[in-house]
């Protein structure tokens, strides 16, 4: 009765997450793990203060923690087959034919040296060089909406060249260090090979000067706009200019206003067929320069389309990049994406692979209450609107007092026997 006050169908959003559920439950082995999954996805929901497999199991109604790291760690299933449904659900329900896949990495803050892929490397996170784990992420964003729908943990040479730490940390003796751009073309490549379409790929200048994701998108006749920095050189019909240098020598002029993205707006012009082509591919080629009106910065972006396409396309595939910074941010904040707390790769693929089933249903439900109409004074609900509603509503976890005294009792007791086997380790070796 309440809902319906508020014009809002919680049955409908049990059925949709029920629907969405269905779709893994064949990957799984067992019953047990799948049932755990399920729990787990509506942990990463929950409104917890610290997301892990401790606080989630408690939160789920679990006696112990130990179900909840099988079922991430050791339970059958296969983390790839979990993926490629996530990407299936969110293009069936934010489908658009003039959608873009945002490519782009972020990194994760860790201590210590165990943790798969971690090495002092830069993050943006942090905005500087960290102990980190580096994963990058395919994002597809539509007029509906916007969710990942790939993900691969970037892997450095200082793992790959030692078997026995790759080993420890779960990763197959065939795995190679591959680039960051070597990841995003293999993620494109993976969506556009599984019968899915979109029309452009964007992605920043990080690691775009490698021309591998640009051959590939122009062989399968795909539309980019990657952002690139000043430094390469780019031909042209008057010969090879630095970017900068090449927007010195462009027709001065308002420009068209650029009305995509959260950042500061922008003008755009653009140089006519003058980004150098890594194949002999028909279409148009263009460099795309963006200035910042607050602070006059200059951007650059390597434009391709099979067909001219006009300025404002461009310009609005460009501002769509941000997308997937939103997704970072709400995926943080929303389904606990970057709260990892495991070691081995298949820990942490099946940990965001869940964070990201979470993260598109709650875009499915937002798209889906976008299309009805909302009651006068009231702004369209959000995705942390629809996670507190949901979790408050249609979860509604109840706990007992003999549950919390279980559990806490189980806190105390564990770190009892870790101390016990630090003094029985310490006195053998005195």
């Amino acid at each position: 009765m309440v809902a319906a006050c508020h014009s809002i169908e919680l049955a409908r959003w049990q059925d949709a997450f029920e629907g969405l559920l269905g779709r893994i439950e064949g990957r799984f082995a067992r019953v047990e793990p799948r049932r755990r999954a399920a729990r787990l996805v509506l942990g990463l929901l929950a409104d917890l203060p610290r997301k892990n497999c401790w606080t989630i199991a408690e939160w789920a109604g679990e006696t112990t923690p130990d179900g909840m790291l099988h079922a991430l760690g050791r339970a059958k299933r296969d983390a790839d087959q979990v993926r490629d449904d996530v990407c299936g659900y969110v293009v069936e329900h934010l489908h658009d034919d003039r959608a873009v896949l945002v490519v782009d990495e972020t990194g994760d803050v860790k201590k210590g040296t165990g943790t798969v892929g971690v090495q002092r490397q830069y993050t943006g996170t942090a905005g500087r060089i960290e102990n980190s784990q580096v994963a990058v992420y395919l994002v597809y964003a539509g007029k509906r909406g916007h969710a990942a729908v790939d993900q691969e943990l970037y892997v450095p040479r200082s793992w790959t060249s030692d078997p026995d730490r790759c080993r420890a940390a779960g990763l197959a003796e065939e795995t190679t260090s591959a680039t960051k751009s070597e990841l995003a073309t293999r993620m494109v490549a993976r969506f556009l090979d599984a019968g899915h379409q979109a029309a452009w790929v964007a992605r920043d200048e990080v690691h775009c000067g490698n021309p591998k994701l640009r051959t590939a998108l122009e062989e399968r006749g795909t539309g980019y706009v990657l952002a690139v920095a000043c430094l390469p050189e780019v031909t042209t019909g008057a010969g090879k200019f630095r970017a900068d240098i090449l927007a010195k020598k462009c027709p001065s002029g308002p420009g068209r206003s650029s009305p995509q993205g959260p950042g500061p707006r922008a003008t755009a012009s653009t140089t006519g067929q003058s980004s150098t082509s890594p194949t002999h591919a028909p279409g148009s080629r263009q460099l795309l320069i963006r200035r910042n009106r607050s602070t006059g910065e200059l951007a650059y972006y390597r434009c391709y389309s099979p067909a001219s396409v006009p300025l404002t396309v461009l310009v609005t595939v460009a501002g769509a990049r941000w997308r997937v910074e939103e997704f970072f941010q709400s995926g943080r904040c929303l389904a606990a994406l970057d709260e990892h707390r495991v070691r081995r790769c298949t820990s942490w693929s099946r940990w965001v692979t869940l964070a990201m089933l979470a993260h598109a249903f709650l875009a499915v439900v937002r798209a889906d209450e976008h299309t009805r109409p909302a009651p006068d004074a009231l702004i369209p609900l959000t995705s942390n609107k629809i996670q507190r509603l949901f979790i408050t509503l249609v979860v509604r976890p109840v706990h007992d007092t003999a549950h919390r005294l279980g559990w806490s009792n189980w806190r105390r007791r564990h770190p009892a026997r870790s101390q016990a086997s630090h003094y029985r380790r310490q006195a053998t070796q005195e």
